[in-house]
C-alpha cells in the first residue's frame, strides 16, 4: 500500500488524486527494481554494461547469447549473462528457466544462487528470490550487492523498514553507492514520499559510477513533482537519441496524469483560501 504524507489531512479528493498518481509511480517502480538488479557488464561481444545498452543492442546480444548457451548449456558464466540478458528484453520466464537449470546443478555456487534470486525476483516470485539471494550470501563476508538486492524484494513485498535497513547495512560496506542510493531513494517514492525520494536519487546521480538508471529514477521523481521539463532534461543527458526519446516517451507516459497534479494544486489553493 502507498501511505500518503501530507501536510494536511482530512481532504479525500486530494488524497485520491494523489494516490491515483503514486500508484502508477509505484508500478513503474516495480518493474524498474526487477531491472536494477541487473548491475554491471556481462562481457558480451561489445564489452558494454547491458544497462547501456540501446534496444537494437540487445536484441542483438540476445541472439548471440541464445546461440552461446546453446553451445554451452553447462558453462555458469554464459547462463548467467544469458539470463541478464533475457530480463533486460522482458523475457523474464525465460531468465527464470535457464538460471534454475544452472543452480540445479550448480547447486553450492554463490555466484548462481544469487543470480538465480534475481532471476526469480524478476519473475515475481519474490518468496522464493529472498531465501536464494540469503543463502547467497557469506555472514563472514556479506556482499553488498546481495543486500541491496535484498532490499530491493523486501520493497517489493510492501517491507520497507526492513528494506532500509538492507541498504544502510549495504551503504556501509559500499559507502556512496549510487545504485543502493538509487534502490534507498525508490524506497521512499513507493511510500509516496517524494522529497526524500529525490534527496537519495541526486545524491545517487551526483556519484562518478551512475549510470543512466540513476538518473532515469531521478526524472521520474521530479516528474511526479510536476516539474515535466527539468525531468525531461535529466531524461535526456548521456543517451543516445534512440535511448532518450524511449525514455522520454516513457516519462511522459508515467506522467499522464498531469491534470491529476493540477487538480490537487487547486485544492490546496482552495484549502490555503479558507
Amino acid at each position: 500500500m502507498v501511505r500518503i504524507r501530507s501536510g494536511k489531512t482530512g481532504r479525500t479528493t486530494r488524497a485520491a488524486l494523489r494516490l491515483a498518481v503514486l500508484v502508477l509511480a509505484a508500478t513503474a517502480v516495480t518493474a524498474c527494481a526487477n531491472r536494477s538488479l541487473t548491475t554491471g557488464s556481462i562481457g558480451s561481444p561489445a564489452q558494454k554494461p547491458v544497462e547501456q545498452m540501446t534496444a537494437v543492442e540487445l536484441e542483438q546480444a540476445l541472439g548471440s547469447y541464445s546461440k552461446l548457451y546453446e553451445q554451452r548449456p553447462g558453462d555458469k558464466t554464459v547462463a548467467m549473462a544469458y539470463a541478464s540478458i533475457l530480463r533486460m528484453n522482458d523475457r523474464n520466464e525465460q531468465a527464470l528457466a535457464v538460471m534454475r537449470k544452472a543452480a540445479i546443478k550448480h547447486s553450492d555456487d554463490r555466484d548462481v544462487l544469487a543470480a538465480y534470486g534475481k532471476a526469480l525476483a524478476g519473475a515475481g516470485q519474490f518468496t522464493a528470490a529472498l531465501d536464494a539471494i540469503q543463502r547467497a550470501q557469506d555472514p563472514t563476508n556479506p556482499d553488498w550487492r546481495l543486500l541491496s538486492a535484498e532490499g530491493a524484494i523486501y520493497d517489493q513485498t510492501n517491507r520497507s523498514a526492513e528494506a532500509r535497513v538492507r541498504y544502510q547495512k549495504a551503504l556501509k560496506l559500499r559507502p556512496n553507492e549510487p545504485t543502493i542510493l538509487s534502490n534507498l531513494g525508490m524506497s521512499h517514492l513507493l511510500e509516496g514520499n517524494l522529497k526524500q525520494a529525490e534527496t537519495y536519487l541526486r545524491q545517487a546521480a551526483a556519484q562518478p559510477a551512475a549510470d543512466s538508471r540513476v538518473r532515469q529514477n531521478l526524472a521520474l521523481v521530479v516528474g511526479l513533482q510536476g516539474r515535466f521539463d527539468e525531468a525531461e532534461q535529466i531524461a535526456r543527458r548521456e543517451l543516445s537519441p534512440q535511448q532518450a526519446e524511449a525514455n522520454v516517451g516513457y516519462l511522459r507516459q508515467m506522467l499522464a496524469q498531469q491534470n491529476a497534479w493540477n487538480l490537487i494544486k487547486q485544492e490546496d489553493k482552495k484549502i490555503a483560501s479558507q
